[in-house]
């Protein structure tokens, strides 16, 4: 764990973002001066923070695979940067785990002729974390205590709610510093859209979202602002990925999933929680999911592309885009031999299929790239 650490660290410093916009490219598939002499390309994306261990491997991987001639570059700004991004088109691809809303989809077909498509690359798991003096694993939370915490109900770690799911366990009488993210953030959108659920008195009040209006706690920006103030401070409760938690050695708790099971947070509980039948455009929150054995706080994290590539201001030439498009069918593919060693679930089956049919509707002045690239690569 303390190699795929610095790896991570390693990775986020060797990956820089490079300005976007068309430099010297023309929009008529003409290469700027420096691809043409190096005969490289870059291909820039920046969004949620949950998903940054994983692409950065990815783009390291694929640096390799292509013999140093494409250049992923991801800045983690979490979920919101990522769409405002996107949708200002300075970035060839955004990250979020939370998907384009129907107003955004409109707007985004309005001024460019073509959809945004939400491709899932992973899934997002978002586990409790927390800070408990003596009690470093183990611990189960309910639905129900979980949303009592976060309104303010919930004060004492020795409350009576608490100690009946976790008979067995000394819970001191210490006070619980609730942490949440201060960021707008797709992590934020699994965990108040798993509340919104399970609470009636949650969604009315509160809600869910990117961001919403915390009826108590501290702020963090990003996983890390949060994680740090949660190992800063006995007591301190927080929602972090699985995969920080992980990497960061951080004590997290399992839920009681709908189905009444206590399900401790894990890549194949993750994937069962996405085991549902899902809609072509794959923009489903599957909180509180139905599967028995499912985790319940999960989604996808997924990668906004639009259909037209040559209307993405960030694209100067066909060829950014071909390379764009090749790196998307390898992330979906190969690429996911790279999840579970870095902290995450792979994904079903049922995603891959629909990201397959969504790339094969990619254009580049109406010729259909991503139909002849998928006939190429697979």
């Amino acid at each position: 764990m303390k190699a795929i650490t610095l790896f991570f660290v390693a990775g986020i410093m060797a990956v820089s973002f490079f300005g976007c916009g068309g430099g010297e490219g023309s929009r008529n598939g003409a290469e700027t001066r420096s691809e043409r002499s190096s005969g490289r390309i870059d291909i820039l994306g920046a969004g949620a923070s949950f998903p940054a261990p994983l692409i950065t491997a990815m783009a390291d991987e694929y640096r390799g695979v292509t013999n140093n001639r494409v250049t992923v570059n991801y800045q983690s700004i979490g979920s919101g940067g990522g769409i405002r991004q996107f949708v200002e088109q300075t970035i060839m691809f955004g990250m979020t785990e939370a998907f384009l809303s129907d107003e955004v989809m409109k707007d985004v077909e309005s001024s460019t002729g073509g959809r945004a498509f939400n491709m899932p690359i992973t899934l997002a798991d978002v586990v409790a974390t927390y800070n408990l003096p003596g009690i470093d694993k183990g611990l189960v939370f309910s639905a129900d205590v979980l949303v009592d915490i976060y309104m303010g109900r919930i004060t004492r770690w020795n409350d009576s709610a608490i100690a009946d799911l976790n008979p067995g366990k000394n819970l001191p009488s210490l006070p619980i510093t609730v942490v949440h993210r201060s960021d707008g953030s797709g992590t934020t959108n699994i965990w108040t859209s798993y509340f919104s659920r399970v609470s009636d008195e949650w969604r009315e009040r509160v809600g869910f979202g990117t961001s919403v209006s915390w009826p108590v706690g501290i702020g963090g920006n990003g996983n890390e602002g949060v994680a740090g103030a949660v190992m800063n401070t006995p007591g301190a409760i927080g929602y972090n990925s699985l995969s920080y938690a992980l990497l960061n050695d951080m004590a997290f708790g399992s839920v009681v999933n709908a189905s009444g099971n206590i399900i401790e947070p894990s890549f194949e509980a993750t994937t069962e929680a996405a085991n549902i039948e899902l809609p072509d455009d794959t923009r489903i929150l599957f909180t509180n999911t139905p599967a028995e054995y499912g985790y319940p706080i999960a989604g996808f994290a997924w990668m906004l592309v639009y259909e037209n590539l040559d209307n993405n201001n960030a694209i100067s030439n066909r060829r950014q885009a071909e390379e764009l498009v090749r790196f998307l069918i390898w992330s979906i593919t190969e690429g996911q031999e790279l999840s579970e060693s870095l902290g995450y679930a792979r994904l079903p089956g049922a995603a891959v299929e629909r990201n397959i049919a969504m790339i094969g509707e990619v254009k580049w002045e109406g010729e259909m790239i991503g139909k002849e690239l998928l006939q190429v690569v697979l």
